[in-house]
């Protein structure tokens, strides 16, 4: 068991493996199944553990549930499901209070929405659906399909509630932008006298982060530092994601600079703010620091950057940084075009800007297309600015933005009858300009 437990790499284990076989170790419950959770630590989940696993000549509850916890946790959750469902149809094993929560969270991972109600439904009619194990699963994975209401039945349901079950009803009204609601599980936390910690504070830290609440997010910000809490990678990402959504940068900033590791997101996160807030140079100057330490760009930190050109109106440096995407491996999104378009635009590239909007993958929103139209209004380019402004009616016919917008250029250029024509058009389909009005 200890030569498994510190085999270094795969060929060690597969001599290792050799020999149980050849000392008929093989049928040993708990070496084989610490020899396919090592197989799983060192890559080969797959080709070996699998393997092991389908050769044991008998398997028990616990053996299930390593190579069924393993595959649940890896790029391949569906098999752990079908895992599952072997052991349930092709064996005498029942499944315990430790398998029902990795086979759910194997479906939370996979997507399978109609596989995890089944399994609810199972764990009911088995009578563990009052366990804390199970139940902190169904958080968990009604969670990750976006079922905040469904979580919050089970979460209501049980009699007794642990730190982990509390945790991830918090986690999930933070992850799914519930901030009053969040604010509201924490303070009941408090009240039952749940331990606080790390992961606790990263979601209370993630709902003053969408809240905008600064001060509740310096109070969270203080308490980790009174705790003695090290600033690593989870708690440092969600304290500057936290200050710059709440336009404190300089925070921020001051976070970032005392934490000893950073990753994507953490640069991502102080760039895409000052990206945001036009502090054009110390955004682009933090992405070539970023490249120079060796840390690869994601999508957050092109949005970044693209936004810092667009305020600075750097063409050059967007183009760059746009077509850069490609190499990086990042797939454009609407909001990349828009950052694209509105640099473009503004600099009075209206013909390129019409360009990249007719060769994207997916159709332009609204974001996308008013880029360009405001650039139009600036230029007085009537051209484009009708080639976009139809496709936008098109697009959002029920909008009277773009119709009103069409019609004022039109007037602009001195092309009377065709404002007046817009303006009809907007009668007969029956969109009305709502009007303005003063608070005064």
């Amino acid at each position: 068991m200890f030569l498994l437990h510190s085999s270094p790499n795969q060929t060690h284990l597969r001599h290792l493996h050799a020999r149980l076989l050849r000392t008929a170790l093989n049928t040993n419950l708990k070496l084989c199944s610490k020899l396919i959770s090592m197989y799983s630590q060192h890559s080969s989940l797959t080709s070996h553990a699998l393997s092991v696993f389908l050769h044991m000549p008998n398997r028990n509850i616990f053996s299930w549930n390593i190579i069924i916890g393993e595959f649940s946790r890896s790029c391949f959750p569906h098999q752990s499901i079908l895992l599952f469902v072997r052991m349930w149809r092709a064996s005498d094993v029942r499944p315990d209070d430790f398998t029902l929560p990795l086979v759910l969270r194997a479906c939370a991972a996979s997507g399978s929405f109609k596989c995890g109600i089944c399994l609810h439904g199972l764990c009911v009619k088995f009578g563990v659906d009052v366990s804390l194990f199970v139940a902190s699963a169904f958080v968990h994975m009604y969670v990750a399909f976006g079922q905040i209401f469904n979580a919050r039945v089970v979460f209501d349901g049980m009699p007794d509630r642990d730190a982990v079950l509390w945790t991830a009803m918090l986690a999930g009204y933070a992850q799914h932008g519930e901030p009053m609601l969040g604010l509201e599980t924490f303070r009941e936390m408090v009240c039952a006298g749940v331990e606080l910690d790390g992961v606790v504070m990263v979601s209370l830290l993630l709902v003053c982060a969408q809240s905008g609440w600064l001060e509740h997010g310096k109070s969270v910000h203080g308490w980790c530092v009174r705790r003695c809490l090290a600033m690593g990678l989870n708690i440092g990402n969600a304290t500057v994601d936290m200050y710059v959504k709440c336009a404190s940068l300089s925070y921020a900033h001051r976070v970032f600079g005392k934490m000893p590791e950073r990753d994507v997101i953490t640069w991502s996160s102080l760039i895409l703010g000052y990206g945001l807030n036009g502090k054009v140079n110390v955004a682009l100057e933090l992405f070539d620091q970023m490249c120079m330490t060796g840390v690869d760009p994601n999508g957050v930190t092109i949005l970044g950057v693209l936004s810092a050109c667009a305020h600075g109106g750097l063409v050059e440096r967007s183009r760059w940084c746009f077509e850069m995407m490609k190499e990086y491996g990042v797939a454009g999104q609407l909001k990349h075009y828009a950052s694209m378009v509105d640099c473009l635009a503004r600099a009075g590239h209206l013909e390129e800007a019409a360009r990249v909007i007719e060769e994207m993958p997916t159709e332009p929103d609204e974001a996308v297309l008013a880029a360009i139209l405001g650039g139009c209004r600036v230029h007085d380019n009537v051209e484009v600015v009708e080639r976009i402004a139809k496709k936008l009616i098109r697009f959002q016919p029920e909008k009277s933005g773009s119709y009103v917008l069409l019609s004022n250029i039109y007037a602009a250029a001195g092309k009377f009858d065709e404002a007046e024509r817009v303006r009809g058009l907007m009668k007969q389909r029956n969109v009305s300009k709502i009007p303005g009005y003063s608070i005064a």
